[in-house]
C-alpha cells in the first residue's frame, strides 16, 4: 500500500485528489495539509510514501517545504503537482529534491501511475518537461542579465518592489490591476526561490535593482 500525503491549499483540489485515489486499492492517503510549514511537521510525523506538493502554498513555499522534507525524511518521495511549468520552476523542484512534477488538470490515471512511479523511487516527468529538462542541461541558457529567469515585465515589477512601492503603487504606475501584480510577485518569489516577498526585495537590491533613475 502506497500511503500519501496531500499537500495543497485548495480543498476543492485534495477533495478532487482524494476521488482519484478512492478508485485504487494500493493507494491510501494518510492526511490533509494546506500550508507548507504544516506539510514538513506532517511529512515527518506520519513518514509517508509520497507527499503530493503544491508549490504556492502559505507558511512555507513548497519548494522549500520540499527541502526540509528531504533533509529529515529522506526516504518519502515529493511529487509536485502545481500550475506553473516554466523552466525554472521545475528546475527549482528539482534541485530541491523533487522526484517528479506534474501540471494541475493531469488526468486521474496518469496521477496515480506517477504516485506509483515515485513511491518505487522513479522520476516521473511528462514527454514535454522530460524533453525540456535534457535541452537545458545540455545547453544551460545565457545569463547575461540579473534574474533571467524573470520575464521582462517580472524584472519590471521586481525593480519597483526593490524600489519600496506596494502592489497598488506598482499597479498604478504600470498600469495593472492589483490582482495582477499580486499574481506576478508571487511567481516572482517561486522563480527566485524564497518565501517572503522581503527576501526577494534583498536579493534585488543586491543585484542593483531599485535604484532611483
Amino acid at each position: 500500500m502506497t500511503r500519501v500525503l496531500l499537500a495543497d491549499d485548495h480543498p476543492l483540489v485534495r477533495q478532487g485528489l482524494r476521488a482519484v485515489f478512492g478508485t485504487v486499492e494500493d493507494i491510501e492517503v494518510v492526511g490533509e495539509v494546506s500550508d507548507g510549514r504544516e506539510t514538513v511537521r506532517r511529512a515527518v510525523e506520519l513518514a509517508p510514501d509520497v507527499v503530493l506538493m503544491d508549490l504556492q502554498m502559505p507558511g512555507l513555499h513548497g519548494i522549500e517545504a520540499t527541502r526540509e522534507i528531504l533533509a529529515r525524511r529522506p526516504a518519502t518521495a515529493v511529487l509536485v503537482l502545481t500550475m506553473f511549468e516554466d523552466d525554472d520552476t521545475v528546475f527549482a523542484a528539482v534541485r530541491a529534491g523533487a522526484l517528479g512534477y506534474l501540471v494541475k488538470g493531469a488526468e486521474g490515471r496518469d496521477i496515480i501511475a506517477a504516485v506509483r512511479a515515485a513511491a518505487s523511487g522513479q522520476p516521473v516527468f511528462g514527454a514535454a518537461l522530460a524533453g525540456r529538462l535534457r535541452d537545458w542541461f545540455a545547453a544551460p541558457p545565457p545569463r547575461d542579465h540579473p534574474f533571467p529567469q524573470l520575464t521582462a515585465r517580472e524584472l519590471e515589477i521586481l525593480d519597483r518592489l526593490a524600489a519600496g512601492l506596494s502592489n497598488t503603487e506598482i499597479g498604478r504606475m504600470l498600469h495593472l490591476s492589483g490582482k495582477t501584480v499580486a499574481n506576478n510577485v508571487s511567481t516572482i518569489l517561486t522563480k527566485l526561490h524564497v518565501p517572503t516577498r522581503t527576501q526577494a526585495i534583498v536579493q534585488a537590491r543586491e543585484a542593483g535593482l531599485g535604484r532611483p533613475t
